[in-house]
């Protein structure tokens, strides 16, 4: 993922405005929220009036009719009070859930349809990050806005009532108020900072974590518990410290606060005392006035709270929208022609390639044709770029140079869709979906009859041993098919591909990771897939190769010969090298 200035066009202004963008569907229920916010706050201002009534017609007065009204004027203020508290609570919470939902929705529609480089620069417990923790924090971010506002509200109700009571007495109760701006501000900042450093550091943890469960085997062969499990101590420990300061900040701001609001009372009962001895001033209206002031600054406090969770939505949102709108993370694009069938000619022709990781080319200068019905091999030694030519066919990666047509128009020009749906690609990296046997199968058409099931597991001589599992086509196969052997995963991956039926097949070292015995029947599964197909294969073992059509030798990112496995022998000084060390026991 970039790194540097990713965070320059994420300001302020750009993520309330794209967080608000999410809300702006449900303005409806916004506005609903909002009228019951001023319900509330009129509520409260409503109860700290009626203290002065309360003080000195019932306890000083001793007025028999307020002893009846006044109990009932404030059950019923705090019956609407609470009606109104919980619709706008209801509605707002309900909001963030729903935008939750899109949000999570758009941000999982985008990395998956990001470029393979992607992938390969972003560890995948990062971006289960973004997409649970992250969301999480914004969803919070309007619900927490409107408490900012209601709160403001009812401080205008507040301190109106401070003035209508005591217009002197209410100017030394507000005086210290600037004083609560400090924190405000100050401590958001903090918060804010500390919100992103803790969201990165559950980043790293679920990037550790999903590392670790994926990796236990290795772990476990080289009997490493203990050093994983300190690994993991460090990094919990650093995030429950940035946790540990979050809350030290988080409460040194209340605090503040609190102290801010004590010094505005402290200088009222001081002052209001004395008017109330003199006899300038009744105890209900003093009472009535220190209520609204207590009041007045509860909210200021919850103001607070509310700039602080808003601030650490901001911190979720910065690396929500770095993914949504970055002008650098963009989704795969194809062109618009469909893909005209039959397949005829797969034409390469001076092409090269590197990864942006890599300043070497990985591809240098590659011309090759592929006819239809041909069988092409390509072999050579380990990093000679074979895997990776074969990746530019489906456009997981893009060349720099050259092009790539098939039935002569560039891969460019195809939808993605339907380039990646008439290509066929079986790996030596297997991977099944902890899913059952037929979803597994019928990955590309899941309404696909069972019968197109059986007969492409039959055909890929897997139907037998799904037959023996404990459900059949139902059994769950676990997580990248753990349940399974490698040869019965590899003929699940083949009958999904026969299938699929795309007229053109890439093998990527399909055998090379099995045994013998698994080798040889999935091999046989093999040859009735490519049966009637034009295929490409990736060899490992020249056996499995030696009747192809034509043979491509690469090393170092070249193509060095092509021919017949009998010319080759002939001419090619390193085919016959691999020939040698792989048959020379023979």
């Amino acid at each position: 993922m970039p790194k540097g200035d990713k965070y320059n066009y994420l300001n302020n202004k750009h993520l309330v405005k794209r967080c608000l963008s999410y809300f702006k569907q449900y303005k409806f229920r916004i506005f609903i929220a909002f009228i019951s916010m001023g319900f509330v706050a009129a509520a409260t201002a409503a109860t700290a009036y009626l203290i002065q009534p309360a003080m000195d017609d019932i306890f000083i007065n001793k007025d028999r009719e307020a002893l009846f009204l006044i109990p009932i004027a404030f059950v019923v203020v705090m019956l609407v009070k609470g009606f109104f508290r919980f619709f706008q609570s209801y509605l707002m919470n309900t909001t963030g859930l729903l935008v939750l939902e899109n949000l999570r929705n758009d941000l999982f529609q985008k990395i998956v349809c990001l470029p393979m480089n992607f992938f390969e620069e972003s560890q995948v417990g990062m971006l289960m990050s973004r997409i649970l923790n992250d969301v999480m924090e914004i969803r919070q971010s309007l619900p927490s806005f409107i408490m900012m506002i209601r709160e403001v509200i009812t401080i205008i109700g507040l301190i109106a009532l401070v003035f209508y009571r005591d217009a002197y007495l209410a100017f030394w109760a507000v005086l210290v108020l600037p004083l609560a701006i400090f924190p405000f501000f100050y401590f958001g900042r903090k918060l804010r900072k500390l919100g992103r450093k803790n969201q990165v550091k559950i980043s790293d943890i679920n990037a550790r974590l999903q590392e670790v469960f994926s990796g236990v085997k290795v772990i476990k062969i080289f009997a490493n518990e203990k050093l994983e499990s300190e690994k993991f101590d460090l990094e919990n420990h650093r995030l429950v410290k940035i946790a540990i300061n979050q809350v030290l900040h988080s409460e040194l701001s209340s605090r503040i606060m609190e102290i801010v609001g004590a010094l505005g009372i402290g200088l009222v009962l001081w002052y209001g005392g004395a008017q109330v001895i003199d006899g300038r001033s009744t105890p209900g209206t003093f009472f009535s006035f220190i209520a609204a002031l207590i009041m007045l600054y509860e909210p200021i406090k919850k103001i607070n709270s509310a700039n602080l969770t808003i601030q650490r939505a901001f911190a979720g949102a910065e690396r929500v929208f770095e993914i949504l709108d970055s002008p650098i993370i963009n989704v795969e694009k194809g062109g618009t022609k469909e893909f005209d069938l039959p397949f005829k000619e797969l034409h390469i022709k001076d092409l090269s390639f590197s990864y942006t990781s890599s300043n070497e080319p990985v591809l240098n200068n590659i011309n090759l044709k592929v006819k239809a019905g041909q069988k092409i091999a390509i072999v050579g030694p380990s990093g000679s770029g074979k895997t990776t030519l074969v990746n530019l066919i489906p456009r997981f990666y893009d060349p720099e140079k050259g092009s790539l047509k098939i039935n002569g128009n560039p891969v460019q020009d195809y939808s993605l869709k339907s380039l990646r749906l008439n290509l066929g690609m079986v790996s030596q990296e297997t991977f099944l979906f902890n899913a059952t046997v037929r979803e597994n199968i019928a990955y590309v058409h899941q309404d696909a009859p069972f019968e197109d099931v059986k007969k492409a597991a039959e055909t890929a001589f897997a139907h037998d041993f799904i037959e023996g599992l404990p459900e059949g086509y139902d059994t769950i196969v676990g997580e990248r098919g753990v349940r399974l052997s490698g040869g019965q995963k590899q003929r699940l991956t083949i009958a999904r591909a026969l299938l699929k039926n795309p007229p053109l097949l890439i093998l990527d070292e399909a055998t090379s990771a099995l045994d013998t015995e698994s080798e040889r029947v999935v091999q046989m599964a093999l040859e009735n897939l490519m049966k009637d197909r034009t295929s490409i294969v990736i060899a490992h073992r020249l056996s499995t190769i030696l009747t192809a059509d034509v043979i491509v030798v690469m090393e170092k990112g070249n193509i060095v010969a092509k021919g017949s496995h009998k010319e080759l022998l002939q001419n090619c000084p390193l085919y016959i090298k691999l020939y040698n060390m792989q048959f020379q026991d023979a």
